[in-house]
């Protein structure tokens, strides 16, 4: 095994990194340790700062969103390595980190929200399961992954919560409302008759694939809420995600602290969520402009 497939290993048995992050790891490093044999370079422990700026500056163009991430992967790696004491200096160390633009999150106001959570057809069982999923997206600002891999042993509809397992398999609490908990129940009814139906009563994924009982994938959960949005009337561009913006925007907007909100989206810093007060403030402005005698 090398140094990468190692590397990698580590980084999915040790920190519990999520499939997402360790297939972009493996194709940053996997990039630039062709970068690197190509000028010569072929054991890893001699790649120097200089080869690590060549190879970025090789890129087209890219986001600083991409920047951070190769230079996220280059640092793990090469610290790593030193760990491993397979370098004596680290040289991703002396990388600058590039600076990211704060962009302001794309939501929805209240009335979209509620025109797309009344598309999905109540009375076939792709429109349960689907207004279930957009309930509960938008109930508590889950990522698409963690709904898609949501288990039966995680609710608690009683009591009205879930268990949510976010990056790095670390636990919160999410709150699931009365509608989203009236959708999840009648979705529950006719997932119990459809895995009867497939033959797969050992099924825990709370969302099943109507064809043959297998779990939702998180593609599928994506093209679902696009299909739905775009029947609603609403941009081409709504994710999973705008639902996870609008659900903290909302928040912020009725009052909630945003300490209360972090816990709910499951942010390690807080300065992650105080994004949102951004858009909330733009949302006051509005407000007052429109309220205001003179404004």
């Amino acid at each position: 095994m090398d140094c990468l497939d190692r590397f990698l290993s580590e980084l999915k048995d040790g920190q519990m990194a999520s499939p997402h992050t360790l297939r972009a790891y493996h194709s940053d490093l996997s990039a630039l340790l062709n970068f690197a044999a190509k000028r010569g370079v072929h054991d890893p422990a001699d790649i120097d700062t200089l080869t690590l700026r060549e190879h970025l500056a090789d890129f087209e163009e890219p986001s600083r969103a991409t920047l951070s991430r190769k230079q996220a992967a280059m640092r793990g790696f090469f610290k790593w390595m030193q760990r491993k004491k397979l370098i004596k200096k680290d040289p991703a160390a002396a990388l600058r980190t590039p600076r990211r633009g704060r962009h302001l999150p794309e939501t929805l106001d209240e009335a979209q929200v509620n025109a797309l959570l009344s598309v999905p057809n109540a009375e076939r069982p792709a429109g349960l399961r689907d207004r279930a999923v957009l309930e509960l997206l938008y109930s508590t600002g889950m990522r698409v992954a963690e709904c898609a891999g949501l288990d039966l042993e995680h609710l608690d509809l009683s009591g009205g919560s879930v268990r949510v397992f976010g990056k790095g398999r670390k636990e919160r609490m999410g709150l699931v409302g009365k509608p989203a908990r009236r959708a999840l129940e009648s979705w529950l009814k006719e997932r119990s008759d459809l895995l009867q139906k497939h033959r797969k009563a050992g099924e825990q994924a709370v969302f099943i694939n109507l064809r043959d009982g297998g779990r939702l994938t998180t593609r599928s959960v994506a093209r679902m809420v696009r299909s739905r949005a775009q029947f609603a009337g609403l941009p081409d561009s709504v994710t999973p995600h705008t639902l996870r913006h609008s659900f903290a925007t909302h928040l912020l907007d009725r009052g909630a602290d945003l300490r209360v909100v972090q816990e709910l989206l499951g942010h390690e810093s807080l300065s992650t969520t105080q994004i949102y007060t951004h858009v909330s403030i733009g949302r006051l402005k509005e407000v007052y402009k429109g309220a205001h005698p003179r404004a």
